[in-house]
């Protein structure tokens, strides 16, 4: 079943993954930054009939000349061989961002909702993916939900954990 594949492979996109919300979040000053230096985000995805599985990923970011940010991840999920996904986003105005992610099809969308941030992309099999990023009020870590839709039916979601390792 090929959108299985693709759904296993795609689905842990976003940037990251955050885990248990906390009752303190609050909005980033430079979300950007939160990517800068090494992140780790572990997880569990569920697919529509299928096990759930463990995701884990190892981000490495940079801001670049043009104020955007270049993040890598190596992307570990439970019987996948690893891989990489490249991520590039800038700030398009406030509380905007949008750019491109390797597994997207067309363009990333991010905006700031309240004290969380929303993405919004497709994948490869006409997927729909919506991810919430909730920082915690440390700044380093936060929670993240994904769920993933194909003609509008929920086929797939996440809730993960992400945390800053380094600067």
């Amino acid at each position: 079943m090929g959108s299985s594949i693709a759904l296993k492979g795609a689905f842990f996109v976003a940037a990251c993954a955050l885990a248990s919300p906390s009752a303190q979040a609050v909005p980033l000053s430079d979300p950007l930054r939160f990517f800068e230096g090494r992140t780790e985000s572990i997880g569990v995805m569920k697919l529509m009939m299928k096990r759930p599985f463990k995701v884990r990923s190892i981000g490495r970011g940079k801001i670049i000349s043009d104020g955007s940010l270049l993040l890598i991840q190596q992307v570990h999920d439970d019987g996948q061989p690893m891989k990489e996904r490249t991520w590039r986003i800038k700030q398009v105005g406030p509380g905007k961002y949008a750019g491109s992610m390797s597994e997207a099809i067309g363009p990333v969308r991010i905006e700031q909702v309240g004290d969380g941030y929303r993405f919004r992309f497709k994948i490869k099999g006409n997927l729909a993916v919506e991810q919430w990023l909730i920082p915690d009020a440390d700044g380093n870590s936060g929670a993240s939900k994904l769920t993933i839709r194909k003609y509008g039916v929920k086929v797939a979601s996440s809730d993960a954990t992400i945390r800053k390792l380094s600067r």
